[in-house]
């Protein structure tokens, strides 16, 4: 059966080998506290990179144990992306998380062309998936947080991305829709045209499985009364699995959205890297963090 609340991940993940996470600048209480909750219920091991006496005191102040944890002392922020990163480039942990580090420190380690993450020639971006009440099924989007006005082969990336993360939760031939302002293919509007294309690629056999319509307005890709109404027909119409977004801007603003307003959990991580990064913002909650974790353990090698 697919995984249709991100709660089932917890049980899911178990049924694979654990991997090891290494959390970059893990200082924080939000970050500590989830990586905690993780190794307690099984789910991955855990290597600190930060602080050392910051991190004993707040496993202190949390009531945590750091026996469970390896901690290695790097007091520098940036300093402890870069040995995180190394941590997950030479193998010994499989997943590199996001602490007190700044976006940008955390992502210059990443990209660093000599001791990073990413192949020669591959594309990083931003996986999402939500959980909301309104949708009997989740919802796993690109891009939110990395690319900000992909190309047509940035959005073939996404595409597939999005589509192995499904494939990840169980969905075999997921549903997804190449979102635009208008169902229409109109040539003066750029993101109408790329979702036609992704779509014919899939119908060809360029994009594999998975279904794949587009251009279509969010509300088609996701109401079947509105998609009935509007006479859009297809398997993806009203019951998409996936949502490409044509750039950072419409992402970003869904995202938060979904978020800030409408309450919905959220797992979201960085894919196209050669171990999953998770990508979390310094505010999210433990139960964000610790969703995350679980995602990238579903999609680790």
């Amino acid at each position: 059966m697919p995984i249709s609340r991100l709660e089932q991940m917890l049980e899911a993940v178990q049924s694979k080998p654990r991997k090891r996470l290494a959390a970059a600048f893990a200082n924080d209480a939000h970050t500590i506290g989830a990586v905690h909750e993780a190794v307690r219920r099984g789910i991955v091991d855990a290597t600190l990179v930060g602080d050392e006496p910051t991190i004993l005191e707040t496993c202190k102040e949390l009531g945590i144990d750091p026996a469970v944890f390896q901690i290695v002392h790097e007091p520098v922020d940036s300093k402890a992306a870069a040995r995180a990163v190394a941590l997950v480039r030479s193998g010994e942990c499989q997943i590199l998380m996001k602490g007190l580090v700044s976006t940008d420190k955390y992502m210059r380690a990443i990209l660093n062309k000599e001791a990073g993450l990413l192949a020669p020639g591959a594309i990083l971006s931003h996986v999402a998936v939500i959980e909301s009440a309104r949708y009997p099924k989740l919802i796993v989007c690109g891009d939110a947080a990395v690319l900000p006005y992909p190309e047509l082969k940035e959005k073939i990336a996404i595409t597939n991305y999005c589509i192995a993360v499904a494939q990840a939760l169980g969905i075999a031939k997921p549903k997804v829709a190449a979102i635009a302002a208008s169902e229409q293919v109109l040539p003066k509007m750029q993101a109408t045209v790329d979702a036609a294309i992704l779509a014919k690629m899939a119908e060809r056999g360029q994009i594999k499985g998975a279904f794949v319509d587009g251009p279509m307005a969010l509300d088609v890709a996701i109401d079947a009364e509105c998609a009935a109404t509007k006479g859009v027909g297809g398997p993806v119409a009203g019951d998409a699995d996936c949502l490409v977004f044509p750039n950072i801007d419409a992402g970003n603003v869904f995202y938060k959205t979904c978020s800030k307003l409408a309450d919905c959990e959220i797992a979201a991580m960085v894919a196209g890297t050669q171990a999953p990064c998770i990508l979390s913002s310094r505010g999210d909650s433990v139960l964000t963090k610790l969703y995350s974790i679980t995602l990238a353990a579903l999609t680790a090698k």
